[in-house]
């Protein structure tokens, strides 16, 4: 049946929703390539919150999300910036959000890594301070079960004076680490806050401190995620990498090339767009595990114009189309977010992302997807 989906401009046009889903076989882990989902968090539509107020989660629904990931092979990043991190989950919040999804994680198996910041902080902070409350965060983490994501800190960025400050206090954590941990570097079209990190506005120069941070202490970095959007830069930062340290590409626009790789390596992955995409990420990766570098490719390029859609500028806000499409799929039974964000983004834009998710054939059931996509036009106005 016609939906008449708005455009960019004003006006809609005609688009025929798809009436079956891509058909996937894939069962078992994944083998060639280690991949997480970032996973966002399901908001308690029922809750009296305002967008000041600690999030209100559905727990439910939340961690079955986290069992729909493990289910295809997939690793859960947890209480990373998709779960909203400072942008409506607040470090009380993602605390508990760690220690279910790391209890779920064990009775199911699955692979968990999970975030630790200093956004307990909410003002000024010095160094020590600083330091004070990533270690807080790190215990919370280690403690649960799970693995560590070192995440860029807005306090780090506004109190550092250089290069030496980020050197002293990821070199302390790191001496402190019980297991290896991902050092995540997020770029500043993910956070403006985090801006100049690393000590240094020149990415060159902030990828030597970066680099100096993980050949002072090679046995404790597992990974780095690089969440930069520059393809070229990230191949450059791998190919620099100590032996055994694996790179987990952050980038949303080009992540099936760097994920395939050249003759001198490739990059594993930690994305947020692998939350909508997960099963058909599963299902490209383990051909993938076959050999097959070009069916890989057939599989996962063609996602790459939705991720970017999503990722668009302003790049933080792709948290609500991600939410969006989870509702979309059947994966929770409304469109509300924590700190009310599923105002971000504008109708054409989730209509455009609803097209492109439905052409993929992301949908289980694209009569549901269908349904409720027409009931949101509906809601705002759009009457055919």
């Amino acid at each position: 049946m016609t939906l008449h989906l708005p455009v960019p401009g004003g006006g809609t046009r005609a688009y025929e929703p798809r009436t079956e889903p891509l058909a996937l076989s894939t069962t078992g882990p994944l083998t060639s390539r280690t991949v997480f989902s970032a996973a966002h968090v399901v908001a308690d539509p029922y809750a009296d919150a305002t967008p000041d107020s600690p999030a209100a989660v559905d727990w439910d629904a939340t961690l079955a999300f986290r069992r729909h990931l493990w289910s295809h092979g997939l690793g859960v990043a947890e209480a990373m910036d998709t779960a909203q991190r400072g942008m409506g989950l607040d470090w009380a919040g993602a605390a508990e959000l760690i220690r279910r999804s790391a209890a779920e994680a064990r009775g199911a198996g699955g692979r968990i890594a999970c975030g630790v910041g200093t956004d307990q902080l909410t003002g000024p902070a010095s160094l020590p301070e600083i330091r004070a409350a990533y270690e807080e965060q790190l215990a919370v983490v280690e403690e649960s079960g799970a693995q560590a994501v070192l995440m860029a800190s807005r306090a780090l960025a506004a109190a550092a004076t250089g290069p030496e400050d980020y050197l002293d206090l990821y070199g302390h954590l790191l001496r402190q680490a019980g297991e290896p941990v991902i050092l995540h570097w997020l770029g500043p079209m993910f956070d403006p806050a985090l801006d100049g990190y690393w000590g240094s506005r020149d990415l060159d120069a902030a990828t030597e401190t970066f680099l100096d941070v993980i050949a002072a202490h090679p046995d404790k970095v597992d990974g780095i995620k690089v969440s930069l959007l520059d393809a070229r830069r990230e191949v450059e930062l791998r190919r620099r990498l100590p032996e055994g340290v694996r790179c987990y590409t952050g980038d949303d626009f080009h992540y099936p090339e760097l994920i395939a790789g050249d003759e001198q390596g490739f990059s594993h992955a930690l994305l947020g767009i692998f939350d909508p995409l997960g099963p058909l990420a599963a299902e490209a990766v383990r051909l993938l595990d076959t050999g097959d570098k070009e069916a890989f490719r057939k599989t996962l390029d063609p996602t790459v114009e939705l991720s970017r859609h999503l990722f668009a500028p302003p790049t933080r806000f792709y948290k609500t189309g991600v939410v969006f499409l989870a509702w979309l799929a059947g994966h929770q039974e409304h469109f509300t977010m924590v700190g009310g964000l599923q105002s971000a983004r504008s109708l054409p834009h989730l209509a455009r992302a609803y097209e492109l998710a439905d052409g993929l054939g992301l949908f289980p059931d694209p009569v549901r997807a269908e349904s409720r996509m027409r009931s949101l036009l509906t809601v705002h106005g759009v009457a055919r």
